[in-house]
């Protein structure tokens, strides 16, 4: 959530925001933008489905290797921060809770597994 409350904060783009926080297949991405979010995906879900083919599509999408390489270490270090927070047992306190709402559209408030106290 707090990515999304930077990227609402930092963008003239709402529709983006929101699709972005909701489901970024929705939202109007360039290739590149869209390929790098697909791999992201898909080394996030199942690690170790990546082949050498998902590398060649960055690629072939015009990605130089230090591009490659920011998006698997980028994609990597945020599933490690997350899982680091899971593992520990970090939640979000209330008021921080009720901060986030304030930058959501009614559209993703209305999302219960978004919104769900204990999935937060």
């Amino acid at each position: 959530m707090s990515h999304g409350g930077f990227l609402r904060q930092h963008s003239d783009d709402t529709d983006l925001t929101n699709h972005m926080m909701h489901d970024y297949t929705k939202a109007d991405l360039d290739d590149q933008t869209r390929g790098m979010l697909d791999f992201a995906v898909k080394l996030t879900k199942n690690p170790a489905g990546n082949k050498k083919a998902d590398l060649q599509k960055l690629r072939d999408l015009g990605l130089d290797e230090q591009q490659v390489l920011s998006t698997v270490l980028i994609t990597c270090n945020f599933n490690f921060m997350t899982r680091l927070a899971d593992g520990l047992g970090v939640e979000v306190t209330e008021n921080r809770f009720e901060d986030f709402k304030r930058w959501m559209s009614p559209e993703v408030q209305a999302i219960s597994w978004l919104m769900d106290r204990k999935e937060v």
